[in-house]
């Protein structure tokens, strides 16, 4: 399993460990995931992904899974993500169509 969030493509950083005497060994920045269950309004189901606290956030900000998936940048997302944003547009299309 990578290291990166399903949502929003972040992923582990590298640089270095800098010491009093400035010598240098290399590190890794891992991104803060967390395992969480969202609930897609549009599907009715839950969907558990493994994402980032920062992309968290930004999905209770754009008003649940399905805005920020609507909103989302195809290449940020995973290919579980990409699938899931192509099933929730298919429904939301369906929805607008048979209100009109």
């Amino acid at each position: 399993m990578s290291r990166a969030c399903e949502l929003t493509g972040k992923a582990v950083l590298t640089g270095n460990n800098v010491s009093h005497a400035n010598n240098k060994t290399r590190r890794r920045f891992l991104p803060n995931l967390c395992n969480v269950t969202l609930i897609s309004d549009a599907l009715g189901q839950r969907f558990r992904l493994r994402v980032s606290a920062h992309a968290l956030r930004s999905v209770e900000h754009r008003g649940g899974l399905d805005a920020f998936l609507l909103k989302a940048n195809e290449t940020d997302l995973s290919q579980r993500a990409r699938l899931l944003k192509r099933q929730i547009a298919k429904k939301v299309a369906e929805a607008a169509s048979t209100a009109a």
